[in-house]
């Protein structure tokens, strides 16, 4: 699946998931609104009902009285009216499933109805006794069992309401569950969905950026940790990675390989030259002119400096293909700093620079190194430190153990390091911008080739600088080093009574 068709589909689904609880809190609102419109529509309306058709019996009841005191055809009607009122309302309490009361009272209303014009009949006939019967024994029972009745709905009608209400309270306690519920699954898809995107997104590109920084940082054999058969754009981008880190190691090679070969064939033509300068010099194609010698020493130097810069991109190709071999054998760690003391002492002296060899206790007796190679690491620290120190600063190299190693610290006063270009030193034909303070150029391949032996030894080489305070390089180097080729790979060491420099 693409990684647009990824997004999209969980655009989609978020969307259907968190519409379940819009769509839970629609359906419970709807059965509310539907509980509330049946109270107005059944009970409220019932309870109006009944209380006109209280009204309309208690109408009846005193035109029945009035009916027996006054004999008058106006009352005889208003009675009339008011059970054919209390009739009516009876009969539409039918519509609110109150059967068996409206029944009732409809029954009753029945009875006084006749009873009322009889005895109104006898009230006209002056049968009073005969109207006081009638009153007491038809019409009073039955407008006692209407008054029953009535009680009797009012009470179903609020059971009923009680009901419903309670019904409508509990749908509505439910809902609000049910709701939490939905919401409560739905964040949970939404976020696991979330998660699910963001690692399959965040690890690709995780990938791809310490692939790009470890090509950046010269790492071209990198083994990019994605997949390039997967089916989607960070397959695409994989495969593109392994095609370029493909054609830059080529290139890399290429490149190896033409330094390797020019410097080779530099250095037959460089020591024809140097062979015959020094042939010259012993006077064997005869003596030479005053005014020649000058000149050629001048050549001798410049040819020196080649042979030298010939030498060091022999070195720096064969480590770099792989080829760069160490020859390591015992050697006695303090006779080594006394030999490098001395060898710099005289220099120290000629440019009056303070020149100090600091030995740490604690320090091996015996290391197995290959002593040219470290010789040639830490005489070019110390030549590089006298250059850019000026006349009276200092110069020191410190020993100390460190875990399972040794550390060397070389520092000086000198013009420092712009905190831009640290990171750069160790590249091929780097230089600085601080060589104009330098006593004299240099190739910029001597820290390079120095990189390559401290690793060929698995130790680790360091830089700090602060600008026109001085220059600090750090080697941590292992006490014992294999017989071994450049193949990258060394443990990080660290001083036993210090912290490991930044």
């Amino acid at each position: 699946m693409t990684l647009r068709a990824r997004l999209a589909l969980s655009l989609v689904i978020i969307a259907a998931v968190l519409l379940v609880p819009l769509f839970v809190a629609r359906t419970s609102m709807r059965r509310l609104h539907e509980d509330i419109r049946g109270l107005r529509e059944r009970e409220f309306q019932a309870s109006l009902v009944l209380g006109r058709l209280r009204d309309a019996m208690g109408d009846v009841r005193a035109r029945e009285v009035a009916l027996s005191v006054v004999r008058s055809d106006t009352v005889q009607a208003q009675l009339i009216a008011s059970l054919v009122r209390a009739r009516l309302l009876a009969d539409s309490l039918n519509h609110f499933v109150l059967y068996s009361a409206a029944r009732r009272i409809t029954s009753d209303l029945a009875v006084i109805g006749p009873a009322a014009d009889s005895e109104f009949a006898a009230v006209r006939a002056g049968a009073v006794g005969r109207a006081d019967t009638l009153s007491e024994g038809r019409i009073a029972p039955a407008l006692r069992d209407a008054d029953n009745a009535l009680s009797s709905m009012e009470h179903e009608l609020r059971v009923q309401t009680e009901q419903r209400v309670t019904a409508a309270e509990a749908s509505l306690s439910n809902a609000e569950v049910v709701l939490l519920a939905a919401l409560a699954i739905a964040l949970v898809l939404v976020a696991a969905i979330s998660l699910w995107l963001t690692r399959s997104i965040n690890g690709p590109v995780r990938a791809l950026r310490q692939g790009m920084q470890a090509v950046a940082e010269g790492e071209l054999d990198h083994k990019l940790r994605l997949n390039a058969s997967r089916a989607d754009e960070f397959g695409q981008l994989a495969a593109s990675f392994r095609e370029m880190t493909r054609q830059l190691r080529e290139l890399d090679k290429l490149k190896a390989e033409f330094v390797s070969i020019a410097s080779h064939e530099l250095k037959t033509p460089i020591n024809v030259i140097l062979g015959y300068i020094a042939l010259i010099e012993e006077g064997i194609y005869g003596p030479v002119p005053e005014k020649q010698a000058p000149v050629i020493k001048t050549i001798e130097a410049q040819a020196n400096t080649l042979a030298r810069l010939a030498a060091q991109l022999l070195d720096v190709s064969r480590f770099e293909a792989g080829g760069g071999r160490i020859e390591p054998r015992p050697v006695r760690f303090s006779s080594m700093l006394d030999d490098l003391e001395r060898t710099f002492h005289v220099l120290a002296v000629q440019r009056d620079i303070q020149f100090t060899v600091v030995r740490k206790g604690g320090l091996p007796e015996e290391v197995l190194w290959d002593p040219e190679r470290i010789n040639e690491v830490t005489g070019n620290l110390l030549s590089n430190a006298f250059k850019f120190t000026k006349a009276g600063g200092k110069v020191e190299l410190v020993a100390e153990p460190a875990e399972n190693g040794v550390c060397i610290r070389v520092s000086d006063t000198g013009a420092g390091i712009p905190p831009e270009q640290l990171k750069h030193v160790f590249e091929k034909f780097y230089q600085a911008d601080n060589q104009k303070s330098a006593s004299s150029k240099g190739t910029g391949l001597g820290l390079a080739i120095a990189k390559e032996i401290v690793e060929a030894h698995q130790g680790r080489i360091t830089c700090t600088s602060e600008l026109g305070k001085g220059t600090t390089f750090t080697l941590l180097l292992p006490l014992r080093v294999l017989n071994r080729r450049r193949t990258g790979g060394f443990r990080l060491l660290a001083p036993a009574d210090a912290p490991a420099p930044k």
